[in-house]
């Protein structure tokens, strides 16, 4: 046998340990995805199956079907904190600041009878049968009911009384979260101002398909 040989056999021991012993951080760690010893074992398991494939490469031109990249275990504890678990214990690192995302949606309404009716068929459905309904009397009514009878989710909206408009997403940081007890049920303008000290990260333009585009979009999917 030789010295190459020998080199490829040894390699593919040590990918075979650290398999074994990833698995068996990983059994300890009983679904703890944030732990230590998984990560650590993680990155020798990578870095020796990186190095068997570039010995295999160098040897006889032949690949495994490993795509991996050489992870350097220093750099990547300085990174991520010490490790998927360094956010624990002494190392904990909290972000100083809070992620705030706000978003806008406009639509318009083709039919306003229409939309009146689709609202009142949702606000029955949450209303027990023996207590009295009442019937949706304005637009903004109508969409309020659609939401909450949706849970508050935006696809509640998705219906065909209600045409989408431009939308706009922020994503910001701020230093303090939403105290909802600081706003008037009334004020719909001061939950969402920004303060000075907040930093805009990015927005989002949403622009609604066209016909065109929605067939367009339709048909690159087939």
């Amino acid at each position: 046998m030789t010295d190459q040989h020998a080199d490829l056999d040894a390699a593919l021991e040590r990918v075979i340990e650290a398999a074994k012993a990833h698995l068996a951080a990983v059994k300890a760690a009983q679904g703890r995805v944030d732990d230590d010893d998984v990560w650590q074992a993680y990155v020798h398991l990578n870095n020796t199956s990186f190095a068997y494939d570039e010995q295999l490469l160098e040897a006889y031109g032949e690949v495994t079907p490993w795509d991996v990249e050489s992870i350097d275990p220093d750099e990547a504890d300085q990174r991520f904190g010490g490790g998927l678990g360094g956010l624990d214990g002494a190392g904990a690192d909290p972000h100083p600041r809070v992620i705030s995302v706000r978003q806008r949606r406009d639509y318009r309404v083709p039919s306003v009878a229409a939309l009146l009716r689709v609202a009142d068929a949702a606000r029955r459905n949450l209303v027990p049968a023996d207590e009295e309904a009442g019937e949706v009397e304005s637009v903004g009514e109508a969409v309020l009911e659609l939401l909450q009878a949706g849970d508050g989710s935006l696809a509640s909206l998705d219906v065909p009384e209600l045409e989408p408009l431009d939308g706009l997403l922020t994503v910001s940081e701020v230093t303090e979260p939403l105290d909802l007890e600081a706003f008037e049920d009334e004020d719909g303008a001061g939950p969402f101002a920004p303060a000075p000290d907040d930093q805009l990260v990015g927005r989002l333009d949403e622009h609604p398909f066209t016909e065109d585009e929605e067939d367009e979009h339709a048909g690159h999917n087939h």
